[in-house]
């Protein structure tokens, strides 16, 4: 990473980043909505939210590809254009879905953003490339990540100075089996890093330490680790990283 670039990522390090937005169920504030990033910016924290695509191209602030755990309807995210979308109720809460417009007007570069573009594993840049239209005017500090390297190789080639980041884990276990072999071995060897070009990882506190990781720390690479919910938890972390993901306490 460029001294340049370096700089601009630091506002990753700067400050806790939390998790969905400031959510708390009990008090009826629900991970990505307006009201848990109204409650993360008012304690100064960076916010992580989640992409999903609709049916008709639009970026909507959504963590699951179904709809069931968090609103009341039923399907995919994908088969619901945005105005579906913006009609569903999302349970426990009082808000709506929000499209990634909406969030970057109630956020007006308060805080930092880190964006996660969630991905279908097909090949589709879509999101990626609504993403980086949107947020072009965007003068507040943000950053775009997948797990999918190949958003992050859209992001790259979209838009070169966005500061961008790999969401990683050891890729060890069973949900990744979908996936054909060799996508598998580049998630878990960083193979992808020549095409994608991170300028920092996420990744899983639990896996940690990892040589890999530990590497990439000593050379420079901002690490950022999920998901903390403890302040216990958050010293393990920081051992092994500059900067943490958190939810379920006050960072």
């Amino acid at each position: 990473m460029s001294l340049n670039r370096k700089r601009a990522a630091d506002f990753l390090t700067s400050r806790p980043i939390a998790h969905r937005g400031l959510h708390d169920i009990s008090k009826g504030v629900v991970e990505n909505t307006a009201s848990a990033f109204a409650a993360a910016i008012a304690k100064n924290y960076a916010i992580e939210c989640d992409l999903q695509l609709t049916k008709d191209g639009e970026a909507v602030v959504f963590h699951d590809e179904h709809l069931e755990r968090l609103a009341e309807g039923h399907g995919m995210v994908k088969d619901l254009t945005t105005a579906e979308m913006k009609k569903l109720v999302i349970r426990n809460s009082a808000d709506r879905v929000q499209t990634l417009s909406e969030l970057l007007a109630q956020v007006k570069g308060q805080v930092p953003l880190v964006i996660e573009l969630k991905t279908h594993w097909d090949g589709d840049e879509r999101l990626a490339e609504r993403a980086v239209e949107l947020l072009k005017d965007y003068s507040g500090p943000y950053c775009l990540m997948s797990f999918d390297p190949d958003l992050i190789d859209a992001v790259r080639r979209l838009s070169p100075d966005t500061i961008r980041g790999m969401v990683a884990e050891r890729v060890d276990g069973s949900y990744y089996t979908f996936l054909p072999l060799a996508k598998q071995m580049e998630l878990r060897t960083f193979s992808h890093v020549a095409r994608t070009r991170p300028d920092f990882v996420s990744f899983y506190y639990e896996q940690l330490p990892w040589a890999p990781i530990t590497a990439m720390r000593a050379a420079g690479m901002p690490i950022i680790t999920w998901t903390i919910r403890s302040p216990e938890q958050a010293v393990v972390a920081m051992r092994c990283s500059d900067q943490i993901t958190f939810e379920d306490f006050i960072a």
